[in-house]
């Protein structure tokens, strides 16, 4: 099994009507090995839907993504580098069904890059599996909490990854700086679960 941990910043909150402006992506194997990185700013098609409330997020404004191709030309170099990064012909795009894409609160994730491969008339290549940080914090913080022990102040990524002694370098949300970061979580959370017994 390989792992796709995907990061989008964007010009707001809503698929379909705001887009991505910023893709990054990290892939690892089943043990959580880094393969490679990938990230890129994006041009949005539609510049007046760009929203004040997500660019003091993302710290991110349309003269910072004068020179950032376009979501259309950003989707087959984002194909080729995982189909690269996993020693694949270009041809192999059946391959991008076998990753399990993760992410915090990934959904949010996977949405933007689903209205972004249908405004660029791409066809879906990815399965249905996914991997969701908060709802696998959630659990196992759940569990911890149960036991007496220290849990986050929140399910957030900053919450979660201070609990695990990480943070983040920038002030601003970068997306493949919060992908490695949200991976690091995930890998940390899944080797710490192992110490623990389940009674049915």
């Amino acid at each position: 099994m390989k792992y796709l941990v995907i990061d989008v910043e964007s010009t707001g909150l809503e698929p379909g009507y705001h887009e991505i402006i910023q893709l990054g992506a990290c892939l690892f194997d089943e043990n959580w090995n880094q393969l490679g990185t990938f990230l890129t700013n994006v041009y949005p098609i539609h510049e007046d839907r760009f929203s004040i409330p997500a660019m003091g997020v993302h710290q991110l404004s349309l003269y910072d993504l004068k020179d950032a191709p376009m979501i259309y030309d950003v989707i087959p170099k984002f194909e080729s580098w995982i189909l690269r990064t996993l020693k694949k012909p270009e041809s192999a795009r059946s391959v991008l069904r076998e990753l399990t894409l993760c992410g915090q609160s990934v959904t949010f994730d996977i949405n933007f890059l689903h209205f972004a491969y249908r405004e660029a008339k791409y066809d879906w290549p990815f399965s249905s599996k996914v991997l969701d940080l908060h709802i696998l914090a959630f659990y196992y913080f759940t569990i911890l909490k149960n036991n007496n022990l220290p849990t986050p102040k929140s399910l957030s990524l900053d919450s979660i990854a201070e609990y695990f002694g990480l943070k983040r370098k920038s002030e601003g949300h970068n997306a493949l700086e919060d992908a490695l970061l949200t991976a690091k979580c995930i890998a940390l959370i899944m080797n710490e679960s192992k110490k623990f017994k389940i009674q049915l």
